[in-house]
């Protein structure tokens, strides 16, 4: 399939929608970054793709053309589900916009997304995407890269969404781990306590060691 690409694009043809219908979700990972960047990107509005399983650079450089070629339409609700399949290409401040727009996203959509985009988004902000998908946040918790996302929040925060997330960041204690210390009472080992407890009971381990 990549051979027949290339034998395609070499004879000067264009990679329109009538070609990349014919590539379809099936083979669109095959593109290179020539061929990519090739794509015309009103083509797209009568392409049928899916590039969620491509590589990053893939799906970052069709989001950009999807984005493009939808630009008309950025505020009217048919926007969400005309870039839904290029949403793993997209940027943070991309996804904070929509988390703004009511879209529902589903939350195997969510995590395709950008690891670093994803990470950027505050519980409000994945709030505001998911929407009325947002129960089924707690049934994905667990799975990378949402698990990584829940333990950067604050569990305050999280408490806030109401779906049962945990995991999160305890306001006020800090993990820490210690190693096992000699002293005349003979060995303590240290584990996580709060600080400043912690640094003080420390620093006269190390005193009196």
């Amino acid at each position: 399939a990549s051979a027949v690409i290339k034998q395609y694009v070499g004879l000067g043809n264009a990679l329109n929608a009538t070609a990349l219908n014919a590539i379809g979700t099936k083979y669109v990972c095959l593109l290179n970054v020539t061929e990519l960047n090739m794509i015309d990107s009103n083509s797209l509005k009568l392409a049928s793709l899916n590039p969620s399983a491509c590589s990053q650079l893939t799906k970052d450089i069709l989001y950009a053309k999807a984005k493009h070629a939808f630009s008309d339409q950025q505020y009217l609700p048919a926007y969400y589900k005309l870039v839904e399949p290029y949403l793993g290409g997209a940027p943070g401040v991309d996804l904070k916009a929509l988390s703004k727009g009511n879209v529902n996203m589903e939350v195997s959509t969510f995590a395709k997304l950008r690891r670093g985009s994803l990470m950027s988004l505050t519980p409000s902000e994945v709030q505001g995407l998911l929407g009325m998908n947002l129960d089924d946040l707690q049934k994905w918790q667990k799975q990378s890269p949402i698990r990584e996302w829940v333990q950067m929040q604050k569990q305050s925060e999280l408490d806030k969404l109401h779906v049962g997330l945990t995991g999160g960041l305890q306001e006020g204690y800090i993990n820490i781990a210690m190693p096992k210390f000699q002293s005349s009472a003979g060995t303590v080992a240290m584990a996580p306590h709060l600080l400043p407890a912690l640094l003080i009971s420390f620093l006269m381990m190390l005193v009196l060691s």
